[in-house]
Order: structure tokens, then sequence, then C-alpha cells
């Protein structure tokens, strides 16, 4: 019976952190849109380009490989991400993390051998 009791006391944390994770941003926001200011305009609905008068529509196509580059820069950001408490805590992981880790790394190496292929990194 006991461990009944904590086996559903883990699964109430997880539905309360689900609700708050929910509840906590539709109310911040619900709140923003009653207090603030509400005055539009059609000055206000201009794009706004550093100051300067727009002269055309704000929709302007990006070439693809922007995105990509971007994409590829988040995804090795969160590498860094993953990679330094692993090296922080390698002593007490053991031999095990570390092949954990190596095959993590070689995966995200062939990504990037496979976009480097793609020409997805030149710039132009």
């Amino acid at each position: 019976m006991e461990s009944l009791n904590v086996y559903l006391n883990n699964y109430l944390i997880v539905v309360v952190f689900l609700l708050l994770g929910i509840l906590l941003p539709v109310v911040a926001l619900g709140m923003g849109r009653i207090l603030r200011p509400n005055a539009p305009s059609e000055a206000k609905a201009t794009t706004y380009e550093s100051g300067i008068d727009p002269y055309h529509d704000s929709r302007v196509q990006f070439n693809v490989r922007y995105y990509m580059f971007g994409l590829l820069f988040v995804i090795f950001d969160v590498e860094t991400v993953f990679l330094y408490p692993w090296a922080v805590a390698y002593e007490k992981l053991g031999v095990f993390a570390l092949i954990e880790m190596l095959i993590f790394v070689i995966m995200l190496v062939i990504g990037l051998v496979y976009a480097w292929k793609k020409k997805v990194l030149k710039w132009t």
C-alpha cells in the first residue's frame, strides 16, 4: 500500500507541474491583455524598420539557408548545454556515460558532416 501511495504521489507532482506550466503563461498573458493600455492607430500598425519609414511590404522572403544556419547553431548550442554537466560529473558517471556521450557526439558530427556536404553551412 505504501508503494502505491509513493507511485501516485509521483504522478501527482507531474500533474501539478503540468497544470502550473499551462496556467502560469495563460494567466500572465490574460492579465497583460487586461491591464495594458489599448490605443490602436494606423501608425502603430505599420512596420518598424529602424526609424525609417516603411516603403514596401514587410513580408520579405529570406533564403532558407539563413534559417538552416540558425537551426544548426541552436542544435550545436544545445549540444554544449548537454556536454557541460557531463564533463563536470564525469568522474562519478564512469565508462558507461563516456560511451553514451561518445555516441551522442558522433551523431552530432554525422549531422554536421551531412550539413557540410549539403552546403548548408555556406553563408552566401
